[in-house]
């Protein structure tokens, strides 16, 4: 009847923009009516995270003329990292001098080349950069900068945060699987947003559904 997909924002660029308009062509092909939009995730967690999001409506349900519009109503005080971060964090969530060292010589290297890789050590009053799957290896893109010690990666529980999920959230599995994880997430708000305004449509349709149903019963 209806549906919602997320994907990565290079997909409208991918292959000259040529993979994303065969994708729409394809959804039409099935009868659906297309909207998309690009939306970061900041409007309600401490992340850039931009994200292409499509929604589709069956035609023959909704009509040729359906409507949608990504009304979105981001939170009015912008969360900022320290909104997430836990009060108390062990120290195996500390990078070894070792691995801190290295960090700090990739990053030097690459700004010697003139490119703009390396680490990123996390504003306490801003947002971090898109947290990835590969968050399990160093943890390089989201580092939270320590008084006296070398900085730390996040823990679990500060991703799963970063990502929108409630506390009551279980994370029953290993650091390492939680990072990939919670790296792969959707940003959860965002799409709790987008499905919120996509219910009243689905609940016209059935509505229409049921009175034609309704009528067709005292007819017979």
């Amino acid at each position: 009847k209806a549906f919602m997909l997320e994907n990565v924002k290079n997909l409208c660029s991918h292959d000259k923009g040529r993979t994303f308009q065969i994708i729409q062509e394809s959804l039409r092909e099935l009868n659906y009516k297309v909207f998309f939009q690009i939306i970061d995730g900041k409007g309600y967690v401490p992340q850039h995270r931009e994200r292409i999001v499509i929604v589709g409506f069956d035609k023959e349900r909704y009509g040729e003329n359906v409507s949608f519009s990504f009304d979105l109503h981001p939170l009015k005080k912008q969360p900022v990292v320290r909104d997430i971060l836990e009060k108390e964090v062990s120290e195996k969530y500390t990078l070894s001098d070792k691995l801190w060292i290295y960090l700090q010589n990739y990053a030097a290297k690459h700004r010697e080349a003139g490119n703009g890789f390396g680490y990123g050590i996390a504003p306490l009053d801003g947002v971090t950069r898109t947290i990835s799957a590969r968050y399990y290896k160093d943890g390089s893109e989201i580092l939270i900068e320590q008084h006296g010690k070398n900085p730390r990666r996040l823990t679990p529980r500060e991703c799963a945060r970063l990502q929108g999920f409630p506390d009551s959230f279980k994370i029953p599995v290993s650091d390492t699987q939680a990072y990939r994880q919670f790296g792969n997430s959707v940003v959860m708000p965002v799409m709790q947003e987008v499905a919120r305004l996509m219910v009243p449509h689905v609940q016209r349709m059935i509505s229409e559904e049921q009175e034609r149903c309704s009528f067709q019963i005292k007819s017979a």
